[in-house]
């Protein structure tokens, strides 16, 4: 058995040391001799630390408890194989003090497993009894977790969640629930391109006076050219009296030096001018939504192939659990998530989303290995396999796999992460 790596939750002991102490981890690991990648590499922290550095670090900080650590033969103690012994009863000892339990002779760790069970409790509660606050919190903590926003902001409507577009009129920077509704208002934040600055510049211009026009926002929030067409594209000057083309129209004006001539023209309370361009189609609003915020508050893209698809004899993914079985079934979908663990002997699992849900695909190897650019590569897939019911839990085994025409309104996926 190895007895030379030390768990990884002792960081958390030596980051309490080093934060009393008032130091970089640069200092700590100049100061205290060791090599930096011992302290911050991500590969080492995931391993966590060998014993001679918590020893070091013990001395460093005069810590006892990270001396006891150093002298445990608990902690280092690492699973070299597992025979098995049949079965046999089964008893567990709680250590005091080190979060740990023995369990027939094994020391198990079990504050993860805690720690995940509140989350996943608390996540469950708030989602069910107050979705909006649940809602805006994950929107605000972006990246993280294992949906992109443009997912959970779906799920979210599928569940009677309102959210309100970006407005320049409404929208703080972080996203926040309306008072006078209880809907998510999307926070400047979404905004592809938008410095912080620039975002934050927009409601302190806007709580010292509303913006008259928009020229007087362009100007007293300090916009560039690109902030302020891509404001414009997502539709989030509408509170000021454009649609999305008209608002690029009078964008391309707004932002331009402006000379003698104009400034007497605008004093002289000159009218906008009438924009040429024809509105955005239903489509191009997607398109624009997608690739302004990364998430889009108007139908899903599956919709608009929804007709076409219901000739061809597609499920939507709220119907398969009414499937028999064990029967032959036709999905499709934008796919938003990609998965082949280590552990699952070659297979992958996909997620595809519909204007109604998400569907479980599940794709052996040997179709991974024939189709693997369509599977990686493809935004839209069609996929005919086999229903699979079982303990709750819908899924499809793909039989064949086909991409669809692509679209502009590309929904995000998480993949292979």
């Amino acid at each position: 058995m190895s007895r030379d790596v030390v768990p990884v939750s002792v960081h958390s002991k030596i980051d309490e040391g080093r934060r009393q102490r008032g130091v970089t981890w640069t200092e700590l690991g100049r100061e205290a001799g060791l090599a930096i990648r011992e302290l911050s590499s991500p590969s080492r922290t995931k391993r966590g630390y060998r014993r001679w550095v918590i020893r070091r670090l013990a001395q460093y900080f005069d810590s006892p408890e990270l001396s006891r650590l150093a002298r445990s033969d608990i902690y280092w103690d690492r699973i070299a194989s597992i025979e098995r012994i049949g079965e046999r009863e089964t008893y567990d000892l709680h250590i005091e003090g080190d979060h740990n339990f023995l369990a027939n002779d094994l020391v198990v760790h079990n504050s993860h497993a805690t720690s995940f069970a509140l989350l996943a409790y608390a996540s469950a509660y708030l989602r069910t009894h107050h979705a909006s606050a649940f809602y805006t919190a994950i929107l605000n903590n972006q990246p993280m977790g294992f949906y992109h926003p443009a997912t959970l902001v779906k799920d979210g409507q599928r569940h009677g969640v309102h959210f309100r577009a970006v407005d320049v009129t409404r929208s703080d920077w972080p996203c926040t629930i309306e008072r006078d509704s209880g809907a998510v208002r999307l926070g400047l934040r979404y905004v592809t391109g938008l410095r912080e600055s620039a975002g934050r510049a927009i409601v302190s211009a806007r709580a010292e006076a509303p913006f008259s026009s928009l020229d007087d926002l362009v100007r007293r929030a300090g916009l560039n050219r690109d902030e302020a067409e891509g404001l414009a594209r997502i539709g989030a000057l509408a509170s000021l009296g454009f649609t999305r083309r008209a608002a690029l129209w009078e964008t391309a004006r707004a932002v331009r030096p402006a000379g003698p001539l104009y400034e007497t023209l605008e004093g002289a309370g000159r009218a906008p001018e009438s924009s040429p361009l024809r509105e955005m189609t239903r489509l191009e609003r997607l398109t624009a939504d997608y690739a302004g915020t990364g998430v889009t508050l108007g139908a899903h893209p599956m919709a608009l192939r929804r007709a076409a698809l219901s000739r061809l004899g597609v499920a939507r993914a709220t119907d398969l659990a009414a499937r028999e079985n064990g029967g032959e079934v036709l999905v499709a979908g934008s796919v938003i998530v990609r998965q082949r663990p280590g552990t699952a002997k070659g297979f992958v699992f996909l997620s595809l989303e519909d204007e109604t849900g998400i569907a479980n695909v599940i794709v052996r190897p040997p179709l991974f290995d024939r189709h693997r650019l369509v599977l990686v590569t493809e935004p839209f897939l069609l996929i005919r396999g086999t229903l699979q019911q079982q303990d709750g839990v819908t899924s499809v085994r793909a039989e064949h796999v086909a991409p669809l025409p692509r679209l502009d309104a590309i929904v995000p996926s998480h993949d292979f992460g």
